[in-house]
């Protein structure tokens, strides 16, 4: 069964999150919506790199959080939650210099005020990259004072 508030997410309305952002200018892509994932990789490309070739450990967190993030905001009823990232770690694996790293999220507990997000990192060969976990505040629209 979905864990999605609205059961049926096309890719295609992913694509207006993250407009104008880091993850554009990241290149990031969605790439899938299942019953209990939310799936996107970015390239490792001058954008993501660290001075030695190697995929930036920023750019796996930025790829991280956004997943797990827009997951979340896929499980809320979208009128009347906003999610906002709390805590994120990172532990990096493997270094990528090429291709894509395509992150993964999965929950691990999705309560009314946070939810907790597993989030493994792939490069192209389906090596693990980087571990991460996603703490999410589930904040109430109507006491969200930006």
């Amino acid at each position: 069964m979905a864990i999605w508030f609205h059961k049926e997410i096309p890719l295609s309305l992913l694509a207006h999150f993250g407009k104008g952002t880091m993850t554009e200018f990241l290149g990031l892509e969605w790439l899938a919506v299942g019953d209990d994932f939310l799936k996107a990789k970015i390239p490792v490309d001058q954008r993501t790199i660290q001075p030695y070739g190697l995929l930036h450990g920023g750019a796996s967190c930025v790829l991280a959080e956004t997943v797990g993030s827009v997951a979340s905001t896929l499980v809320v009823d979208p009128e009347k939650f906003i999610c906002v990232g709390l805590e994120i770690n990172a532990n990096h694996i493997r270094g990528a210099k090429s291709g894509f790293v395509t992150a993964t999220a999965m929950p691990l507990h999705l309560g009314s005020s946070t939810h907790v997000w597993d989030i493994k990192l792939h490069d192209d060969e389906g090596r693990l990259t980087c571990v991460s976990r996603h703490t999410v505040a589930v904040l109430p629209k109507n006491k969200v004072n930006f």
